[in-house]
This record gives C-alpha cells, structure tokens and sequence, in this order.
C-alpha cells in the first residue's frame, strides 16, 4: 500500500468508507479549543488512527505506544524547568571517586551551579554523579535509563522529582540534546564516544541548534587530544569532514575555562531559528555597520544569495519583550562549521552597536519574512 502524506490521511479514510474528521475534530475542540497546535495534534491522532487500522504488528503498536508516552512525559516534567539554562555532562559511569576527573567533573558541577545552570546528565555515577555532586539537587537533572538489571541512580537525584526514566535510548537521547544549551564532554567508554560523535554529527548536519560543545579533560590529560588527532589526520586528511566541523568543540582543562567557553558562546547570540527558507541568528545587541560590511563578505559563502540583513526581531513565537535583534540569511546550511566562526564573529564587544539601531530597508524586511 502507497504511503500517505498527513495532509491526505482523511482522505486516505474517507477512501476505506470512514469519515473521521468531523469525529477527530469535534474530540480536539472539546479537550484543546484554542490550541494554536490544533493542526498538529489532529495529524498525530490520525497518524495513529491509520496504524490501528492497518493493523499490521503489535511489536510495532507497543514501540509506538511506548514512545509517545515516554515522550509525551518527559515533555510534561520538563516543563516544570523550562527557562532555566541547562548544560549536558557525558563522562564515564566507570570513573572512581579518588581520581583526579571525578574531582575535576564535581567542580564542573558546582561551577555551573553558581552561574545558575543545571547540570543534565544521565543520572548514574562516576562522571555523572560527580557533576551531580558538585550542583546539588536544585541544579541537577537526571535521565537515567531503565535496564533488565539492577540501576541505581546517583545519591544526589535518587528518588527526587529531578531523576526521569527512559525505556529507549533514543529518547533519552533526544531530551540530552533538546534540553541542552551547551554540552560539556568529559573522557568516558564506548557510551562516551558514541554520545560525543552523535552530537557532533546532529550539529555537523544542521539537525540539532548549534550551541557549545566543550571537550574537558584534566590537566595534562590526552583523552581528547588523542580522539582529535584521529579525526584530523584520518578523518579531516580524507576529506570526509570539512576543516571547519572542528570549529563546532573546543578544548578546555578546568571547569573555569568550560564555563567562559559557554559564557563567551551567548555573549551576544540568543538562538537560530528558520523562517521558512531564511536563517536567522538573534542576537542581543544589533551589529555596527562594519561588522556588517565585514560580515558581507568574509562569510559569503554560507549565504546563497542578496546577502545579510539585520533587523529587530518580530517576536513571531518568542517573548519579544527581550527586544532581540536578528541577523537574516539564505544559509546553504552545509558548513555548520562556518556558522560557528560567524556566532564568534557576532559575540565580540567590538562589533556591537551600542545605540538604537537604524531604521531597516525594506529589503531586509521581506527577506527575513
């Protein structure tokens, strides 16, 4: 059977001899009238609507089940601590209590706490529990994962409403970074590695937001040392990555330098977001027109045509009473890379402008619309 795409799945129904809309719609407008979501909760309910009618294997039904749910959950606790800035530790789960990173990833833990941070990690120990340490509960978040044999969550979250469950992987690993404003990775196994690769990859192909990636290691440490000369004689020498993917993490040997990277990175930028095909970075303070000039052209090569605008944001699903300021463009989208250098760019003192921004040209408008 063909697939269907969700703007014909009431048809697809009305073609077995089943009208399910009026049905579908009058349930959304009993339990959620003014959601301006309505369209999505309708196309997600016919989604399921179509797999009980297809019918087809229940392994595949309980996965699904599973997965919403988890999802749906997840989404529901987290809300509690939306607003707040959060960054995910990976470490070891292995790492013991007398060595020199334990110590190291507690100071992480409380250094972050004292910027008003939380710490996410995935709740157990060694790394995980000592950056969960150094926080305390009112900073740390857990996502620990559910197995066949006995788990135990880390002193500090155990048995608090900070500690969530996670039966897959894949969700668990979507909410490490979905909540995450920044990521710091401590040295770790094979977990650690493949953690450290999939971030890298989300964010080297444009499907997570860029935010921080810092590499920490003790001091005098080769963990990550080793991993990037790797990536750079095998992978970067063989061009299967670009030079500028390198750009996307950074080194660092205290929690003080972590926490600067992580400062310095939203000095002036706040988020990305796509406006249908425009890219746009939103910013704090407005760029001067040299840094603008500059900008035209040191970066032309991520922008596929009529160049950078800069505007006041329209507050189109955000809070514009943080008078934000973006920076819109026809971004190709492949050289994240790239994108990082001009977030280094934008978040330089030097290149603000200090007093209100001029009126923008009617060309800006239309492009960042």
């Amino acid at each position: 059977m063909p697939d269907q795409s969700s703007d014909s799945l009431p048809l697809y129904f009305e073609g077995q001899g089943l009208d399910l809309a009026q049905h579908v719609d009058a349930q959304l407008q009993l339990v959620a009238p003014d959601s301006p979501n309505r369209p999505l909760y309708r196309e997600m309910l016919f989604t399921v609507l179509r797999m009980a009618h297809d019918d087809l294997d229940r392994w595949n039904a309980k996965i699904m089940l599973q997965a919403v749910r988890e999802l749906e959950k997840t989404f529901r606790v987290l809300q509690t601590f939306k607003g707040r800035r959060k960054v995910t530790v990976f470490g070891s789960a292995r790492t013991p209590v007398e060595h020199p990173l334990y110590a190291l990833a507690r100071e992480v833990g409380a250094t972050l706490a004292r910027a008003d941070m939380m710490v996410i990690t995935g709740g157990g120990a060694g790394i995980m529990g000592a950056a969960h340490e150094g926080a305390g509960l009112e900073h740390s978040l857990g996502f620990n994962i559910t197995l066949p044999f006995e788990q135990r969550a880390n002193p500090t979250i155990n048995g608090s409403a900070n500690l969530l469950a996670f039966h897959f992987f894949f969700t668990r690993k979507l909410f490490f970074i979905k909540e995450a404003d920044a990521l710091v990775m401590c040295p770790g196994g094979f977990g650690t590695l493949d953690e450290a690769l999939e971030v890298l990859t989300l964010i080297q192909t444009g499907k997570s937001p860029l935010v921080p990636i810092v590499l920490l290691d003790m001091p005098g440490g080769t963990y990550w040392k080793s991993a990037l000369e790797f990536v750079h004689n095998e992978l970067e020498a063989n061009q299967y990555i670009l030079p500028n993917d390198l750009k996307l993490m950074r080194f660092t040997y205290s929690a003080e330098e972590a926490l600067a990277e992580i400062n310095q990175f939203y000095n002036n930028f706040h988020s990305t977001r796509w406006l249908n095909k425009t890219f746009v970075v939103r910013m704090k303070y407005p760029l001067n027109v040299h840094a603008l000039a500059h900008i035209q052209k040191a970066f032309a090569d991520i922008c596929l045509s009529n160049g950078f605008c800069q505007s006041s944001d329209d507050g189109i699903d955000h809070d514009a009473s943080l008078n934000l300021y973006r920076l819109s463009f026809a971004f190709s989208g492949r050289n994240q890379g790239r994108l990082r250098e001009l977030v280094d760019f934008i978040n330089l003192p030097q290149h603000w402008e200090m007093t209100d921004m001029a009126a923008t040209s009617a060309e800006c408008e239309s492009l960042a619309e």
